[in-house]
């Protein structure tokens, strides 16, 4: 597999575990998806947005017109509000990797970080940084929404390959 198509099935791969993130957490009152859990974010609310921002934050440089704002920033204080944003922003992801080419992902990227100094990486390493975060954090909204008292999920990039492919 060229790498143009493995970003276009990572971008796929994001859509379909959000949707059964949101899809766990649509089972829970507002009032559990706000409550204290303990994860590098404090609740799941506040982690949903955490992964909106930085997507957020991340597709604007790679599109060239950066923005920035702090990682704990809430955007959608409503579920409802946040998923919405969440399919809009997953979407645009796969748009986005639909424009990929070879050379492009193996260019560099210039940026400015938002806790620390300019930066300049491998576009390829951005990329595959992007998706491992959205895994990263989705490990850890597993472990809340099971505590919640959600159904465990099952969102495994092999899953996805089983279904998918």
């Amino acid at each position: 597999m060229n790498s143009v198509a493995y970003f276009e099935r990572l971008a796929r791969y994001n859509r379909w575990a959000n949707g059964h993130v949101y899809d766990a957490c649509a089972t829970l009152s507002q009032r559990d998806l706000d409550a204290p859990r303990t994860a590098f974010f404090p609740s799941i609310t506040a982690t949903l947005n955490h992964l909106l921002v930085a997507d957020s934050i991340w597709m604007s440089r790679l599109l060239g017109a950066p923005i920035s704002m702090p990682l704990d920033t809430v955007l959608f204080a409503k579920f409802d509000d946040l998923r919405a944003a969440r399919m809009t922003q997953d979407q645009a992801i796969i748009d986005f990797t639909s424009t990929l080419t070879p050379d492009v992902i193996a260019s560099d990227l210039t940026y400015q970080s938002v806790t620390a100094g300019a930066y300049t990486m491998p576009r390829d390493l951005v990329l595959g940084h992007m998706f491992n975060h959205q895994t990263h954090h989705r490990g850890q909204l597993s472990n809340m929404i099971l505590e919640a008292g959600a159904k465990p999920l099952e969102i495994d990039l092999i899953y996805y390959g089983r279904d998918h492919l």
